[in-house]
């Protein structure tokens, strides 16, 4: 028995006839008569009845036909799946990612360009609503962003997903007297400058904040993440963030800043950190296989 065989008995039980099966295989009638033959002989029984009107699989025959099917289209996925890696062989991949630390991407990221050397590799550092306008945009094939239950509800053509859990956090420097404490809550937190990274969802926060508990006293916000953690170091200002951002800050856990719980009110959760695709819910080759490796990395 041979997958050639097997396309052949498929073939006819699909055609009715093995002259049509022959036809639609481009091969002689002689070679599917003897295919069919030769797997009668094999398993000991008929497969098909057969008379001038064509061939009708034999009860035998179909369920013999059933797992005949599974078989061939397995072997399909298996020579797709092979193509697509051989494929893979130039093109590219973009990745448009949030500031987190590299340690949640870069084993996946060293990987995939070890076994992948032709793929260019494009990564970008934006803020989450940039990101997701680059997905739409067809500018990235795959962000790297903190997931929530209102960006999801938001942008329903897309498609999210969810790779690790986080929490809000605060940074400050370790010359600060909130540097002895544990948390502090969004009501203490007016009382101290802030400064934060430029992303729509943490000024969503701070207007969520203001609306409960008051103004909060906002230096600047900015994307440059070396900037941000300048001028808490110098305990010039204080900044919120979730606890996986902070570990870009090269120095923490070690350094000058120290990050306190943020005591958030009912109905704040932070978000999890995440991907977002493009909502056919298709990614590219390159991208499946990086997200394969990343959900590998983080699990």
């Amino acid at each position: 028995m041979n997958l050639e065989q097997l396309e052949y008995i498929v073939e006819t039980a699909k055609a009715g006839s093995l002259t049509k099966a022959a036809q639609n295989c481009n091969v002689t009638l002689s070679a599917v008569s003897q295919a069919v033959s030769s797997l009668e002989a094999e398993f000991g029984f008929s497969l098909f009845t057969r008379s001038r009107l064509g061939a009708v699989p034999t009860a035998e025959g179909q369920r013999i036909l059933q797992k005949a099917y599974a078989i061939l289209e397995q072997f399909q996925e298996l020579k797709s799946e092979v193509e697509g890696y051989s494929n893979l062989l130039s093109g590219s991949l973009r990745i448009a990612t949030v500031p987190v630390p590299l340690t949640l991407s870069i084993d996946a990221i060293i990987q995939f360009k070890k076994d992948f050397p032709q793929i260019k590799l494009e990564i970008t550092e934006k803020a989450t609503l940039d990101i997701i306008e680059d997905i739409k945009q067809n500018h990235a094939d795959i962000g790297l962003i903190f997931v929530d239950d209102s960006i999801i509800h938001q942008h329903r053509g897309l498609h999210f997903g969810k790779l690790l859990e986080s929490k809000f956090v605060v940074g400050v420097s370790r010359q600060s007297p909130l540097a002895m404490r544990q948390s502090i809550t969004p009501e203490e937190l007016r009382k101290y400058p802030l400064v934060l990274y430029k992303d729509d969802n943490l000024f969503k926060l701070m207007d969520a904040f203001e609306e409960q508990y008051g103004q909060m006293d906002l230096l600047f916000s900015t994307n440059q993440t070396r900037v941000i953690q300048k001028v808490v170091e110098e305990n010039v200002a204080v900044t919120v963030g979730v606890d996986l951002s902070f570990s870009s800050f090269t120095p923490i856990p070690s350094g000058n800043i120290v990050t306190l719980e943020l005591e958030m009110p009912p109905g704040h959760a932070a978000s999890s950190f995440g991907w977002v695709q493009p909502g056919t819910h298709h990614l590219s080759k390159p991208a499946s296989i990086f997200l394969d490796k990343l959900k590998h990395q983080i699990g």
